[in-house]
């Protein structure tokens, strides 16, 4: 976002008594839009033409909806090639793999990032080693990355997260002394740029989901490599179907490496296909909403909305949004139970936030260090990742309802519902010191 002068919130036109005591929302309860994904008859016609066809699996003879899905999102990325596979998680796994990363090796991973990321490192064998975030995009810092690179690291896994992609340019410098690839974690990033190149085509592997929260969405699950090299390439056409050679007729059924079968079905291709055909329509239709809305919060004291650095657009795929407790008159203890009331009283008006993660990556049990009590593991992690801690315990994040295109005027009273709570400031301080919310750390302790 650019820098906008902060002024005085308007007075929406809801009213302004707090829907949390007996006053009327700021978001009618029948406001339309929000709606995703958008589903339209080209999607449905889509999928009745694979199920017409009785080719149903990616491996029946003649079937092309999965190679019409991956040409068409090489050709929109930029790269030489695309396989399509069962998930976002399958496609970092298979890329993993695919770079002969395994047993033995580490992986440098965000702190903050959705579990999938450090479950694919340690379903290939290998260990993910975290680090801590950058303050104003939530993605991996380059600075944080380097002490804990050592002779094990075997890549980085930058996550380009909410939409916005991490710091490529000195993250490849890191990799480049290191010699080791750069697997682009693009799940929520479809779309996005760095210096007019797209995510996907910003490392060695581009690994994008299509659940149907992605912006671009299946009607299931499935998930999209892509890559220059063509060694790869190979190695993932392999590893997504049983190690077997890519068929020229009958398969044989012979596996050169172990594999198992993350294939992407035709259907699910063929929705995707669809969507993408309007995809690139799609984001700049939602541009003008989520920019107005995000301009009107940026005039808020004490709330920081999402910047996007130089050379860089954001896909918008989660909009993350950051109360300063200092800026408001609280201190820092005090950053979890503003973001308490805060999700309380944005919620009761129809301002649906939520808190998205809840925990620092490396403070989840599956991912914590061995040998180390609860307590003590969990105080590492938040001395070892602050920004991370800080970033989980005070945000609130908006999801899904301003990816529709038509969403603009319910951004609109979206944003009125931030306006009118932020006439009671005075109100949310008391409720916040009088309510005091637990952080991460007792959420886990809790289970």
């Amino acid at each position: 976002m650019t820098e906008t002068t902060r002024t005085a919130p308007r007075t929406p036109a809801t009213g302004a008594g707090l829907a949390l005591l007996g006053g009327p929302r700021a978001v009618p309860r029948d406001s339309p839009g929000g709606t995703w994904p958008i589903i339209t008859p080209a999607d449905e016609q889509a999928v009745l033409r694979v199920l017409r066809s009785g080719r149903l699996n990616a491996a029946s003879a003649g079937e092309t909806e999965v190679a019409g899905l991956e040409e068409a999102w090489a050709l929109a990325t930029g790269t030489r090639h695309c396989v399509a596979v069962a998930s976002g998680t399958a496609a970092l796994h298979l890329a993993l793999r695919g770079l002969g990363i395994g047993p033995g090796d580490e992986v440098i991973v965000p702190a903050l990032t959705m579990n999938a990321t450090a479950h694919a490192v340690y379903a290939a064998g290998a260990t993910p080693v975290f680090a801590d975030i950058e303050p104003d995009t939530y993605t991996l810092d380059p600075r944080a990355a380097a002490p804990v690179a050592g002779p094990r690291t075997a890549a980085l896994l930058p996550v380009h997260l909410h939409g916005l992609p991490a710091d490529m340019p000195a993250l490849g410098r890191l990799a480049g002394r290191l010699d080791i690839p750069v697997v682009e974690d693009a799940a929520q990033a479809h779309g996005a740029e760095l210096d007019g190149r797209r995510a996907g085509a910003l490392g060695t592997a581009g690994c994008f989901s299509l659940h149907p929260s992605k912006n671009l969405p299946t009607c299931g699950e499935g998930g999209l490599i892509t890559t220059d090299d063509d060694d790869l390439y190979e190695q993932l056409v392999r590893l997504r179907n049983f190690g077997e050679l890519v068929p020229t007729g009958a398969r044989s059924y012979v596996a050169h490496r172990a594999a198992l079968n993350a294939r992407i079905a035709p259907m699910a291709a063929a929705f995707t296909g669809s969507q993408l055909s309007r995809f690139d329509d799609d984001a700049r239709r939602r541009e003008p909403g989520i920019r107005g809305f995000l301009d009107r919060l940026a005039g808020l004291p004490g709330l920081r909305v999402p910047g996007i650095p130089a050379g860089r657009t954001h896909a918008w795929h989660i909009l993350r949004l950051m109360p300063e407790p200092e800026e408001l008159g609280l201190g820092p203890e005090h950053r979890a139970g503003l973001r308490a009331t805060l999700h309380r009283v944005l919620r009761a008006e129809g301002v649906p936030v939520s808190q998205y993660q809840v925990a620092p990556l490396p403070a989840h049990p599956a991912f914590r260090p061995a040998g180390l009590s609860e307590p003590a593991a969990l105080e590492q992690v938040a001395e070892r990742f602050p920004v991370t801690a800080a970033v989980v315990d005070g945000s609130l994040c908006l999801q899904r309802r301003h990816l529709d295109p038509a969403a603009g005027p319910l951004l609109r009273r979206y944003a009125d519902g931030f306006e009118k709570v932020w006439q009671h400031l005075d109100l949310i301080r008391r409720m916040t010191l009088s309510r005091p919310a637990p952080g991460w750390r007792e959420v886990l302790r809790r289970g």
